[in-house]
């Protein structure tokens, strides 16, 4: 096989196959009755957040580590992750029997290096290196040169590609009759499998790729006409959150995508909790990816055979408070305020009384009074029942005489002070 990206790779999709059977599971198709009626199409979901990991990256990891010759194999494995590929990558050492070493960034949370330490027990070595992904994949990268060992890359290789490919023979085994295949894109090596795969055995799929709008890196490379690294990212659907797409995994993907999308953060954490509430589905974030996008080809997939790929369940219930709050801000029922108070008896009072609606709700309230002065300020959130109560509570404001500065997300301060 070709590994190089001036030639495409000659995938054998029958072998990988073939090594993943024992190993992954085969992950259900589902029709979801909810979202069917809501977009007015059917909506089936492969669920691969079912998976023995709770993810895809189990498919690609073992693929790749199971095509290595066996002196190879034996000599050490080596990757770089804090989620769900070092998850794979553990499983697939205790699977196959050989030691692997996993680089994680030091804040990577405890629950995550126990996930992994589970899958992979004596199998594995955890070592914390590096305060973010970028600085832990290049100690990993030295590190192996230097033990002679081997490297998983969690997108960029054939093999992991290939592997990948697997969620989409599984899909089309089941149904056929496809109209359109939404894949969450981080760096693109699901989307380079299944992609490829459908465009083989089922062209007249549109498949469109969805990307996290704080981490477009395949959608920045797909401008430039070559990948690029991102100075910064929003790290949430860290799932599929990198600064630079793979270049096999570009070359591929601005092949057999037909449509890119980026979807707001917030939006994500709306989905999750609507998966959540509705079907008892437990998305993380890059799971969500897909389903989120719907609403935006709301017309476009209108009486259409439409699956969403959910790629993986690993959400850490920490994040809960997190992803309500994300979610209520892009939603529009939750906002935030510096807000000067007269320092006089009654003035909170009035507020209560005459800005607040009947159905709106404080959620915090700092304030601070300053001797001598006339007003002080306080940090006021504030959630709605109603988007469009928002209106009357920024004219209400300004009717009562409470001078305010609503701090929005894109503003420095917002990241400061909230």
């Amino acid at each position: 096989m070709s590994t190089t990206t001036d030639t495409k790779p000659a995938f054998d999709f029958k072998a990988a196959t073939e090594r993943l059977k024992g190993v992954a599971i085969r992950t259900p198709l589902q029709y979801n009755a909810h979202l069917s009626r809501r977009y007015h199409c059917n909506v089936y979901l492969k669920r691969e957040d079912l998976q023995v990991v709770r993810s895809y990256k189990l498919r690609g990891a073992y693929n790749m580590m199971k095509s290595l010759p066996a002196e190879q194999l034996h000599k050490g494995l080596v990757c770089a992750s804090a989620g769900n590929h070092a998850q794979g990558f553990a499983y697939s050492c205790k699977k196959l029997n050989v030691q692997g070493v996993v680089f994680m960034p030091v804040i990577t949370p405890n629950q995550k290096i126990n996930q992994t330490k589970m899958f992979g027990e004596s199998n594995v070595v955890i070592k914390l290196v590096g305060d973010n992904y970028d600085e832990c994949a290049a100690a990993a990268k030295e590190f192996t040169k230097e033990n002679n060992m081997t490297f998983v890359h969690p997108f960029d290789d054939p093999r992991v590609i290939e592997g990948q490919a697997t969620v989409g023979i599984e899909v089309l085994e089941e149904f056929s009759d496809i109209d359109y295949l939404f894949v969450p894109v981080g760096g693109g090596g699901l989307a380079s499998g299944i992609g490829t795969y459908f465009k083989t055995y089922s062209p007249k799929t549109k498949i469109i790729g969805i990307e996290p709008e704080g981490a477009p890196s395949m959608y920045k490379a797909f401008e430039a006409k070559k990948p690029v690294t991102l100075s910064t990212i929003d790290t949430f659907v860290d799932g599929a959150a990198v600064k630079r797409t793979g270049e096999l995994t570009y070359k591929i993907c601005k092949e057999v995508l037909d449509d890119l999308y980026l979807v707001p953060e917030g939006k994500v954490c709306s989905t999750i909790l609507t998966l959540y509430t509705q079907d008892a589905i437990v998305a993380e974030p890059a799971g969500a990816l897909t389903v989120s996008a719907l609403s935006h080809f709301g017309a476009e997939i209108k009486g259409k055979n439409v699956v969403c790929i959910v790629s993986g369940g690993n959400n850490d219930i920490d994040r809960m408070n997190e992803i309500k709050e994300r979610a209520l801000q892009y939603e529009g029922l939750k906002h935030y305020f510096l807000i000067r108070f007269a320092q006089r008896p009654g003035a909170l009072k009035q507020f209560v009384n005459n800005v607040l609606g009947p159905d709106d709700d404080i959620t915090r309230f700092e304030y601070m009074q300053k001797h001598n002065k006339e007003t002080g300020p306080a940090l006021v959130g504030i959630e709605l029942k109603r988007k469009e109560d928002y209106t009357l509570l920024l004219a209400n404001l300004k009717k009562y005489h409470f001078p305010f500065t609503e701090l929005k997300k894109d503003d420095n301060m917002f990241g400061y002070v909230v």
